[in-house]
């Protein structure tokens, strides 16, 4: 599993399909265990992401390691984390249409190879992308959706919360949620 992740991020390095590939200073292509029943999807890099090559390592990945560290869940063991768009939009700007169309499939790979039972989309943009157009995060977070045998759950992105912290008790109650479908299949 690790080779065929490994040999998908080599490709991943190699492509210039959009602009976004001249202005990253590293590609991020995800992190995690390659076996993982969890994976989370954030929609781009941020910049601290850019400069470590790694998804969800600011203070957003700070909060997130607390979400995750609370219902039994780490980015090391059991939980497999990328986005849709492995470089980063200039100013942290929402990813384009056409970016997300030549970086969607990238991702629908990572999601062969590693198998997740649970996807949980970090934000608006993954989970009008992954879950449904209409998709609304503040009215269908913490929700389950099943699409091809995997279970999707759309929930605030941390980088959201930090900026709204009142939102904070509905993440982890999302969170909560998480761990009570992971228990009911047998995976926690």
């Amino acid at each position: 599993m690790s080779e065929r992740l490994d040999a998908l991020a080599a490709a991943v390095c190699d492509c210039k399909h959009c602009k976004l590939s001249d202005s990253r200073r590293h590609l991020v292509f995800g992190t995690g265990a390659g076996n993982a029943a969890v994976m989370l999807v954030g929609e781009a890099p941020g910049e601290q992401e850019d400069l470590q090559g790694k998804p969800f390592v600011g203070p957003s990945g700070q909060l997130l390691d607390l979400y995750l560290n609370a219902v039994g869940l780490d980015r090391g063991k059991n939980v497999y984390i990328a986005n849709i768009l492995k470089c980063r939009p200039p100013y942290n700007r929402d990813p384009a249409p056409e970016e997300i169309a030549v970086c969607l499939p990238w991702l629908r790979e990572q999601v062969k190879i590693i198998r997740p039972a649970v996807i949980v989309c970090l934000g608006r943009i993954a989970a009008t992308t992954l879950i449904s157009p209409d998709f609304r995060v503040t009215r269908q977070h913490g929700q389950f959706f099943e699409k091809g045998g995997i279970d999707f759950m759309g929930t605030f992105h941390p980088s959201a919360l930090l900026r709204d912290p009142a939102k904070k008790g509905l993440a982890l109650y999302d969170f909560l949620a998480l761990e009570d479908r992971l228990r009911e299949r047998g995976i926690l």
